[in-house]
């Protein structure tokens, strides 16, 4: 029988989650009660608020998890062995939670899925977002199913497919905001190798984090295997964040040079408007470069460290997703819009939006910590004869005839 709460610490935690859940659940019941227009801000000229940039991290951060594991059982690299059941687990439960977010944005989601089935706009970007999406879950569930069976065979090849859909989904995700011509600033091809690339910066933070949590959570000291799985995650992270900083400065340097109608105004909202302390603060300082600063720096290089800057990178890329939506939308796209603050529109998430956005955190939370409880996410290292260590790839025991390969 399922036990929640056997000590202090745990029963605080699941408190807290049970907290945030609690407001969470009185946000969507004043959506039902009051209706989305009297409790959402968003309008009709800012159509997409927190909840759409909170779907977007949700589901990004999935496809970066689902990448991040196929390194693994799908392209043979020992060191992610370890981690792959976790997350894949963890994928699921961001995909699913990232439904729930944007299932709360429209007003009838359940007539939406109907028909999208019953009739299909295949020339809609949305749709093959809904679609990929939808299917990808799938493949999630049968790639966790065949993990925790120990069939290899059956995690390789939903493996394969999902490494292909991670790609596919979220470069579509940038799609749809990528064809938006009338929309400057996100409109191009810079778009979908964003998504991309912050999708995989998400999937890296969070298996760092989720590594150190097991190990700390365990009371346990980190081993030789902890330790270089860490550090290994905190070069790729590096390297990603690197990546991110240079696309980021050459998008800047190309709009303001530019000066294009729409896409100027966008980056002014960054640099210098309404998301400039977003922008500097939360997505410049503690997304990109204290992170990246960390990780190259010898003194904080360690675990602790390594997970300090993951946590860093993951509250930056949430304010990158709410900063990427609503920058492209303040900037009036209608002559004589009056609802206006010198020349730009306003949006400010509202309580009720708020409290559903700790709601998914929360649920996202506690379902993991469940699946923790419920599944076996360990993958056994075997010690071999000539002193090398074999991980069992999903936790497959290693067999008499693969354990003498290794001793010949």
């Amino acid at each position: 029988m399922l036990k929640i709460g056997t000590s202090p610490k745990e029963s605080k935690w699941f408190l807290l989650l049970g907290g945030g859940m609690l407001i969470g659940l009185t946000a969507v019941i004043a959506v039902f009660t009051l209706g989305h227009s009297h409790v959402y801000n968003t309008s009709r000229e800012v159509p997409w608020g927190i909840l759409i940039s909170s779907y977007v991290f949700f589901a990004v951060s999935c496809s970066g998890l689902c990448l991040i594991s196929s390194l693994g059982h799908v392209f043979g690299i020992e060191q992610f062995h370890a981690s792959a059941r976790r997350a894949i687990i963890l994928a699921i439960i961001m995909l699913v939670c990232g439904f729930g977010v944007i299932a709360m944005e429209l007003e009838k989601p359940f007539a939406l899925v109907i028909y999208a089935v019953l009739s299909p706009n295949l020339e809609s970007p949305i749709w093959w977002m809904g679609a990929l999406y939808g299917v990808y879950l799938v493949v999630l569930v049968i790639e966790f199913y065949y993990c925790m069976q120990a069939n290899r065979v059956g995690a390789f090849y939903t493996g394969l497919v999902g490494f292909i859909l991670a790609i596919a989904a979220p470069s579509n995700l940038g799609g749809v905001f990528g064809l938006l011509s009338a929309r400057p600033f996100w409109s191009g091809v810079f778009s979908p190798v964003y998504l991309v690339v912050t999708a995989l910066i998400s999937g890296t933070a969070l298996m760092g984090l989720v590594h150190y949590l097991k190990v700390r959570c365990r009371d346990l000291d980190f081993c030789g295997h902890d330790r270089n799985y860490l550090f290994l995650l905190g070069r790729i992270l590096a390297l990603l964040l690197g990546i991110l900083m240079f696309l980021t400065i050459w998008r800047f340097i190309s709009g303001l040079y530019q000066q294009q109608e729409g896409m100027y105004e966008a980056l002014m909202v960054l640099l210098k408007g309404p998301l400039a302390f977003n922008f500097w603060v939360f997505e410049v300082l503690l997304g990109m470069l204290i992170p990246f600063a960390m990780i190259l720096t010898p003194s904080f290089r360690s675990p602790l460290g390594l997970t300090v800057a993951s946590v860093l990178s993951l509250i930056g890329m949430f304010f990158m997703r709410y900063d990427f939506v609503v920058a492209g939308q303040l900037v009036p796209v209608r002559a004589g819009t009056t609802e206006t603050l010198d020349g730009l529109l306003r949006y400010t998430p509202s309580l009720a939006e708020l409290g559903i956005i700790l709601g998914g955190f929360a649920l996202c939370l506690f379902l993991y910590t469940l699946a923790e409880k419920v599944f076996d996410l360990e993958v056994r290292h075997v010690h071999l004869p000539d002193g090398s260590t074999a991980t069992s790839c999903q936790g497959v025991a290693i067999t008499d005839e693969e354990l003498g390969a290794h001793t010949h």
